[in-house]
């Protein structure tokens, strides 16, 4: 977006000024944006670009000046103000990559927590949280956990799918750009409490900055001895290392992972067994995702019942919703379970980019639901999106106006299991060609029915969820398959 000309032209200015590159607050319809450290607190100005630096500078805005770009105190605009931030509390305030920045904003206070604790109290505190896995698969993080503590074996493994492939999801990337000492401390704390010594971040390839930022940080933490042999003179070692994919979607699901992390090809394992049995390397593995893992320093630092009182039902905490597609404030909103699906389009979206009408809204990436206007009611919470045969994923919400055309939603739904599938199993591999192939033709009573087959027979959700797109938008924009 021109950050980085932005930064050098307010650097170039004859003022004394300095400089410092923080993350995003996520809103991402304001950037590139400026914040300005006045007594008051900080002054946002955006979206900036280069042309506007000259005005900037005119209307003393390092002084907080008035200017046609002024935001206002960064704490107060409302689409900040309307959060419950948690995990991303210090994206956006701090220097990613000073530790100091860290420490002085609560940084750490999990993990010294986490030292004094045994490994089950500190999974029984996970459990008290009611912390699913936020990679989409929803599982009890706990439970997960408990199953790794609970197998004997003499290496152990904790790893981090930042594989964030879904379209419209951009949390995990955000986090580990703003922030990558939570992801760190998290996956720290994760080791403790299973016996894990060795750590692994899989990032997608498309995500250079985050490899950079990540390496650095994993670097700085081993410098002040939060990583390493004898972790803060604790007696337990911990080391952690990044290592790329190679672009592929599959590798999102957690066994094609691991084999692309054993350096073979990108393809699923039948389960079982499950890789807390038989992970990596045929070891013991905690697999969690980027926003599960940075959920963990929080919830050790003010304890599981403090995160547990957020949220609704079964869905406990906050999730980072991430809006995109034809929207007016597109980023990121971290929220507690149970705002409705509206909310989030109209108060936090402001409606779409266009002015035109809101046709459909997929949620939870390519493989999601499409869902129309009239059932924006629906609470955004795991238990409400299964009931509406709907998956809330990685809280990707793509919103479409009134030009979409949904047979071709429907079709893209197919032609991306075409080339994104690990050929694997059949379903998927085949299914999903003749499903391209049965939209083109019309013939939309056989593919029901493939879409069956492929929902029950598929090795794993790549295959078993290409049909939750294509159904919904039959179901709910059937006259878009007419013509």
């Amino acid at each position: 977006m021109g950050a980085d000309d932005v930064a050098k032209a307010i650097s170039d200015l004859p003022e004394d000024i300095k400089v410092v590159r923080n993350g995003t607050w996520g809103m991402t319809y304001l950037e590139p944006l400026i914040e300005v450290e006045t007594d008051k607190g900080r002054v946002a100005y955006g979206p900036v670009t280069v042309q506007d630096i000259e005005s900037l500078h005119q209307a003393d805005f390092l002084k907080g000046g008035r200017h046609v770009l002024c935001q206002g105190l960064t704490q107060e605009i409302e689409y900040l103000k309307n959060q419950e931030r948690l995990t991303f509390e210090r994206c956006g305030l701090i220097d990613p990559l000073s530790i100091d920045d860290y420490l002085e904003n609560d940084g750490f206070l999990g993990l010294q927590r986490a030292l004094k604790l045994s490994e089950k109290e500190i999974i029984d505190d996970v459990m008290t949280s009611g912390l699913r896995g936020r990679g989409g698969a929803a599982f009890p993080t706990g439970i997960k956990w408990n199953t790794v503590y609970e197998a004997q074996s003499d290496q152990k493994y904790i790893c981090c799918n930042a594989d964030e492939g879904d379209s419209g999801t951009f949390s995990d990337r955000i986090l580990m750009e703003s922030d990558p000492f939570c992801l760190i401390e998290g996956m720290i704390i994760a080791g403790l409490a299973v016996g894990a010594t060795k750590g692994y971040i899989y990032l997608r390839s498309e995500y250079p900055l985050c490899k950079v930022v990540l390496n650095d940080a994993i670097k700085i933490a081993e410098e002040h001895n939060y990583l390493g042999f004898d972790i803060l003179g604790s007696g337990s070692d911990f080391f952690l290392e990044v290592r790329i994919g190679a672009g592929s979607y599959v590798c999102g699901e957690e066994t094609a992972m691991l084999e692309s992390l054993e350096g073979k090809r990108g393809m699923v394992r039948a389960k079982p067994p499950l890789p807390a049995h038989v992970g990596l390397f045929g070891k013991p593995t905690v697999i969690n995702n980027v926003l599960t893992l940075a959920s963990i320093p929080i919830i050790m630092s003010k304890g599981g019942d403090y995160y547990k009182d957020f949220g609704i039902g079964r869905s406990r905490g906050t999730i980072a919703f991430q809006l995109t597609g034809n929207v007016k404030c597109g980023g990121l909103v971290e929220k507690a379970f149970g705002i409705t699906l509206g909310e989030m389009i109209n108060e936090f979206g402001q409606g779409t980019y266009s002015g035109k009408n809101v046709k459909a809204v997929q949620v939870g990436g390519p493989l999601g639901a499409y869902i129309p206007p009239q059932e924006f009611d629906l609470s955004l919470d795991y238990e409400a999106f299964s009931e509406a045969d709907a998956v809330l994923g990685h809280g990707g919400i793509v919103v479409f106006d009134e030009t979409a055309d949904m047979k071709e939603q429907a079709k893209f739904a197919f032609d991306f299991c075409v080339i994104e599938s690990c050929g694997k199993c059949t379903p998927c591999r085949i299914g999903s060609t003749r499903g391209s192939e049965l939209i083109d033709k019309g013939n939309f009573e056989l593919m029901r029915e493939l879409c069956d087959l492929m929902d029950s027979s598929s090795l794993c959700a790549m295959g078993g969820m290409t049909p939750i797109p294509v159904k919904s938008a039959l179901k709910h924009w059937e006259n878009d398959f007419k013509d």
